[in-house]
């Protein structure tokens, strides 16, 4: 039965704007005591663990918890609006970020107490860091294609097999990967995956492999598991049924403002460099670029207010990435071309220049992480009943 794509008309309430200037003044701080600096913030990897536990101490990770792990029990909006000003200046979120955005939620509806009460503090403190297990060499974005294999032995499991384009994986402190514990059914081919919380600095048979960007940079990771021991205890959720938990989860993932701001320093810098007085065609560059940003910020701000009412909005969420991510690629583009006939000279033109470079090259990982515009347009279709 086909789905509706429906987006609430939802706007940001008083108290998450008041918020917002308090995280700004923190902010001001943290900038003017050289924690990190926004113009040169989008060459480095964010990896701050000092940043993450004052931004712990303020109470804005896994803000929307309960009190009991550590959390605020404030909004999703609330949390939109700490996340949008950390991601409109490069702020270095690298190290709470994916555990704020998703595992926590995950490991509240799906752990053990006891696993409850280890963890989620230590997350709110600014103290762990996540990442996500789900694609996998062969397979990519395709998370129901998953072949790397959970055996079951006595007290747990034996992990065996491969995934890829793991954000962070050689940082990170723990994983929720998806791992096959169940051939696919003819009838189900989503049957069979089960959720796993990884361990990931004090589990034996694990090894990481970075993948090299064309910065240099090696943000995305192979993981390769060999008989990598998995307690019992560190099951999520339902054997076989994770598929549900999956696409849930991907509606967390997939629908922040981190999807379309990613490479706002460049509208920022090409601002800069036009001046205050741009031509005519420089001014309706801009001015469609901000058009079409504004309304990729109300779609996403829609979505987290849905997260708020208790929905899942996942085709929502997959369309917000998929738009994203073509504005944040098409972003460098448009803004050399808008620049062209800038004076060379021009004393701001080199951060320009050097931060468009850098944009462009961070291109193709934009449509990797977080799933392939393959894979969401066929989530899309297929909640349309159109596949």
């Amino acid at each position: 039965m086909p789905s509706n794509i429906e987006f609430d008309p939802i706007r940001l309430p008083p108290e998450a704007e008041e918020l917002r200037t308090e995280v700004r003044a923190f902010l001001d701080e943290e900038i003017a005591a050289g924690t990190f600096d926004p113009e040169t913030a989008p060459f480095t990897n964010g990896f701050n663990r000092e940043f993450a536990r004052k931004v712990g101490a303020k109470g804005w990770i896994g803000m929307t918890w309960p009190k009991k792990y550590g959390g605020q029990e404030r909004s999703f909006l609330e949390r939109y609006v700490v996340t949008e000003e950390f991601r409109a200046i490069a702020a270095p979120t690298r190290v709470f970020f994916t555990a704020d955005r998703q595992s926590g939620p995950v490991l509240i509806k799906y752990a053990n107490e006891d696993i409850k009460m280890d963890v989620l503090p230590r997350i709110t403190r600014g103290e762990c860091c996540f990442c996500i297990g789900m694609s996998e060499p062969g397979s990519g974005s395709d998370l129901f294609a998953a072949s790397t294999k959970a055996t079951k032995v006595d007290g747990g499991w034996h992990i065996n097999g491969t995934k890829i384009w793991t954000s962070s994986a050689h940082l990170a402190d723990y994983m929720i990967g998806l791992f096959r514990t169940s051939p696919p059914t003819e009838e189900n081919r989503r049957h069979g995956l089960t959720s796993f919380l990884v361990d990931l600095k004090n589990t034996e048979g694990i090894s990481t492999s970075p993948i090299h960007q064309m910065t240099g940079d090696a943000d995305f990771n192979e993981v390769h598991f060999e008989d990598a021991f998995i307690p019992d205890d560190h099951v999520m959720g339902a054997i076989d049924d994770a598929w549900k938990q999956a696409t849930s989860e991907l509606a967390y993932e997939r629908s922040g403002p981190e999807r379309f701001l990613e490479t706002l320093y460049v509208l920022v810098e090409l601002v800069r460099v036009l001046g205050e007085k741009p031509d005519v065609r420089g001014a309706e560059g801009i001015g469609r670029l901000v058009a079409q940003l504004h309304t990729l910020r109300r779609m996403s701000v829609s979505v987290n207010g849905m997260l708020q009412a208790g929905k899942e909005p996942v085709l929502e969420g997959s369309i917000v990435k998929d738009l994203g991510t073509n504005w944040e690629q098409d972003l460098p583009a448009r803004a050399r071309d808008l620049a062209a006939f800038v004076d060379p000279e021009a004393g701001n033109r080199a951060a320009f220049d050097d931060l468009l470079q850098y944009a462009t090259m961070i291109a193709p990982k934009l449509t990797i992480q977080g799933g392939t515009r393959e894979i969401l347009r066929g989530i899309i279709a297929r909640g349309l009943d159109l596949r």
